[in-house]
């Protein structure tokens, strides 16, 4: 079996967990989100406590699914008690961003700005003073998605550092050309 397919998902107090045949419903203080189980996946909820298995001698097909289930199971949980955020870092003479309604502009030296729509259940906000991005939500999949979106957009060059990158990130520089020219 897989090693976190087994692990059990204790269900916080103040979440309210659904089981209806294969679908899994969690509702939360950030709102209520969805995830429909393989067919294969056996899904057991008892005593605010859900736990996942499977058929035994499908364990080698299965093994990937099972612990892929579990995990995304605990992440709906986890987005409708505490949310998810992800933090970008803009870096660059005269990059920046700010946001207008439900839409995101932002200037990156291209000769047009760039404008995104947010989509919705997500919160973009905007720092002043360092220019950092944050996402928030209780969907995990579409945080991560929108983050990589914006991060697509001008990805950081490893000569400057400017770009867009994730809070953290490590950008491995590169030494440019040398004055001296060798003979």
């Amino acid at each position: 079996m897989s090693r976190i397919g087994k692990k059990i998902i204790n269900i916080p107090a103040k979440t309210k967990v659904e089981v209806n045949g294969q679908v899994v419903t969690a509702t939360g203080a950030l709102g209520t989100l969805s995830y429909t189980c393989p067919a294969d996946v056996t899904i057991s909820f008892k005593d605010n406590v859900l736990s996942f298995s499977i058929p035994e001698g499908k364990e080698k097909q299965l093994n990937a699914i099972h612990g892929t289930t579990r995990a995304n199971v605990f992440n709906i949980i986890e987005g409708v008690t505490n949310g998810f955020t992800k933090v970008l870092e803009i870096n660059g003479l005269g990059y920046r961003a700010n946001v207008a309604g439900t839409k995101l502009n932002m200037e990156l030296g291209f000769s047009h700005p760039v404008n995104l729509d947010i989509p919705q259940g997500l919160t973009v906000t905007v720092d002043g003073k360092t220019g950092a991005l944050s996402i928030k939500g209780s969907n995990k999949f579409l945080v991560g998605d929108f983050a990589a979106k914006i991060r697509r957009i001008r990805p950081p060059e490893p000569y400057k550092g400017s770009g867009i990158k994730y809070q953290g990130e490590h950008i491995v520089r590169k030494a440019g050309k040398t004055a001296a020219g060798g003979k």
